[in-house]
């Protein structure tokens, strides 16, 4: 089973791409993709994140990170 992760959390926008295999008794897991995009850079001129920032940063780098 392919398992997708995204995170949306403060100033990184991430997505990451799992192969689960196994079952309960035997997990085995294998990351595929794992993406990050950072805000820091535009962040730090305010001297922390910025919430309506951030927002619209995420709205923008998800579709970018799923390409």
């Amino acid at each position: 089973m392919k398992i997708l992760s995204i995170e949306t959390s403060c100033d990184e926008t991430g997505i990451a791409l799992v192969q689960a295999e196994g079952g309960f008794s035997n997990p085995r897991f294998e990351v595929l993709k794992n993406l990050v995009s950072s805000q820091i850079k535009i962040h730090r001129p305010f001297g922390g994140v910025v919430p309506g920032l951030a927002k619209r940063e995420h709205i923008k780098n998800l579709p970018l990170l799923f390409r």
